[in-house]
């Protein structure tokens, strides 16, 4: 029983390698064929320049950070039940920092909603991928124990690079 869990978490893995495999050729060669992003202001990093972003929609939402992220902003399909708050700390410590990317990576400057890039519908599917590795590494028996679980996220493959394949250099 044991051996057949093992193999088909064997499986599951070599199948999100070659979806992460597949992701990551897709995303050059869509950057390849993309405008090229409006440099940033000199002297302005990439954690100041989400910093911004997180210090402008707080101001929006203020009295209203305990609220589910779903209730609070407009087209959230992952972590809708997440306080508005921390679902703002989520992306800009988490995502945008795991990438090395800003926000406007994945969203469009003037409309955060919108579905139009590319780069946020990834973002969604490999956060569907990320709690199914999750879910599985949860239901194994004979991994060491870790006081805090046995999990990945974002930086696991990404380490600061949109391209998980780049960041193992």
């Amino acid at each position: 029983m044991q051996r057949i869990r093992f193999e088909a978490l064997v499986a599951v893995l070599a199948l999100f390698c070659v979806v992460g495999v597949t992701f990551a050729a897709r995303m050059r060669l869509g950057q390849a064929s993309s405008q090229p992003a409006q440099a940033e202001p000199k002297g302005t990093s990439i954690q100041e320049i989400n910093d911004g972003f997180v210090r402008q929609f707080s101001k929006q939402i203020a009295g209203r950070e305990q609220e589910p992220a779903g209730q609070v902003f407009k087209n959230v399909r992952i972590m809708n039940n997440v306080p508005a708050g921390r679902f703002l700390l989520i992306m800009n410590l988490g995502f945008s920092h795991a990438l090395g990317v800003t926000c406007t990576h994945c969203h469009a400057e003037q409309d955060f909603p919108s579905d139009d890039k590319r780069p946020k519908r990834a973002a969604r599917e490999m956060a569907t991928m990320h709690r199914s590795i999750n879910e599985q590494l949860a239901k194994m028996q004979n991994l060491e124990t870790n006081s805090q679980g046995h999990f990945i996220n974002c930086s696991t493959c990404h380490r600061g690079a949109v391209d998980p394949m780049a960041s193992d250099r």
